[in-house]
């Protein structure tokens, strides 16, 4: 079989997974992403800790990306930008849309260092209360991606408290008003808080996706040598696995369609 003759159900889907950064067991959410990706035969991923290497995203067909800090060089924010624009898609998980700065105060502050990878994204973390449960509501029900998940309650994740930085669609959110006291920007009054949303660029679109905080006893040094307690967030709800499944499948339809051909 040469190229040429084989179709759209058929054809090599490259992905490239960026899993890297701080304060989180980056190893866990790495191979819960792959055993996800792994469930479609015809996808083959690259995993890099960062976004330096932007020939091999630019070359891939899909982008999955879970980080905490990890912020790609201006060169590179540019380049990204362009290749969603050019009809790929982006699904970025938890932390990717976080700078952290750890201050002289004892809080913890978000730095606008990088608002035109903020600006991809379609949001920028501020804080978060304590990890503790709360209740992750649809807010677009008839929306594929979330259709037909009922409101779940992650026991342990990090609920995130980010500013809008553009427009966005969103498909899951939580109502909160109360306190992040780890944090610079401590004090929250009543509102809506995007979880999850679509942020549309040119012909293509990232996905966003806030939920999945993952901690192990080690991945709080060199500020805490021993972190008491291993943290799985949303990973222990099927309904997050469900939602990272239709993520993965949005992030291939425009191959299934030939709305990307492979000059792009």
């Amino acid at each position: 079989m040469v190229f040429e003759d084989v179709t759209a159900a058929q054809r090599r889907i490259d992905c490239v997974l960026v899993a890297g950064g701080k304060w989180h067991d980056i190893d866990f959410a790495r191979l819960e992403l792959l055993k996800l990706l792994s469930e479609d035969d015809f996808v083959r991923v690259r995993v890099f800790e960062d976004y330096e290497n932007i020939v091999a995203i630019e070359a891939a067909d899909i982008l999955v990306s879970y980080t905490c800090d990890v912020i790609p060089s201006l060169d590179v924010q540019e380049r990204l930008r362009a290749w969603v624009a050019g009809g790929r898609r982006w699904m970025a998980l938890h932390g990717c849309n976080s700078v952290l700065r750890f201050l002289d105060t004892g809080k913890v502050g978000a730095p606008d260092w990088a608002p035109h990878f903020m600006e991809t994204l379609g949001t920028a973390f501020v804080a978060h209360p304590p990890v503790g449960p709360f209740e992750v509501t649809i807010t677009a029900p008839d929306h594929p991606l979330v259709a037909g998940i009922e409101p779940f309650t992650p026991q342990d994740d990090e609920l995130y408290l980010s500013r809008p930085t553009a427009d966005v669609e969103t498909l899951l959110h939580v109502d909160f008003a109360g306190h992040a006291p780890a944090f610079e920007i401590e004090h929250w009054q009543q509102d809506r808080h995007p979880l999850m949303y679509l942020r549309s660029l040119g012909e293509g679109a990232v996905l966003y996706n806030a939920l999945g905080h993952c901690r192990g006893h080690l991945d709080m040094q060199p500020k805490v040598a021993w972190f008491p307690t291993v943290q799985r967030g949303a990973w222990r709800c099927p309904e997050y696995y469900e939602l990272l499944r239709r993520g993965i499948a949005w992030t291939k339809e425009p191959l299934a369609t030939g709305a990307v051909n492979d000059a792009a």
